[in-house]
């Protein structure tokens, strides 16, 4: 069969790396082709091309952080952690397998449940994480501490 994989981890520097590996030696030891593009420190790695996910028999995703699926269309969705992807990566893979092999769909309920439940979440973070009214005592009360902060500091750092 064929796959492609999306590993991504909210630092980017090791774990992302190694579920990649992981994911590919698993799957070529189990006579599976598959392509892993990697969201890590430095960016996207080894982009997934639109002819290589057009002959993609499903998609893993293993990532700590947010995936667009937007692009996968109907390809068959597997999703776990950064942290399956380094310890399970057979499992994932498994998965993938069973559910190619029982024709499972984009639209399949397991899915929607959970993409409901991540929606859900998401929500419910935008509403805690931000307060109804700001703190007076935290607002800046001029532009010139743009000038002093420490993005400020990056920007000339980096500039």
């Amino acid at each position: 069969m064929k796959f492609v994989a999306i590993t991504a981890c909210p630092t980017g520097i090791a774990h992302s790396q190694m579920a990649a590996e992981n994911l590919q030696n698993t799957a070529e030891e189990r006579g599976h082709d598959i392509h892993v593009e990697i969201h890590g420190a430095m960016g996207t790695e080894n982009e997934i091309s639109d002819d290589t996910l057009a002959a993609a028999d499903a998609v893993i995703i293993a990532a700590d952080t947010g995936v667009s699926q937007d692009r996968f269309g109907n390809h068959i969705v597997v999703k776990g952690t950064v942290k399956d992807g380094v310890n399970d990566a057979g499992g994932l893979i498994d998965e993938a397998v069973e559910r190619v092999q029982d024709g499972a769909t984009a639209a399949d309920p397991t899915d929607a449940a959970d993409e409901a439940s991540t929606e859900s979440t998401a929500a419910e973070t935008e509403e805690t994480d931000h307060p109804a009214e700001p703190d007076s005592a935290t607002e800046p009360d001029s532009a010139s501490d743009n000038d002093t902060g420490v993005i400020a500091r990056l920007r000339r750092l980096f500039s």
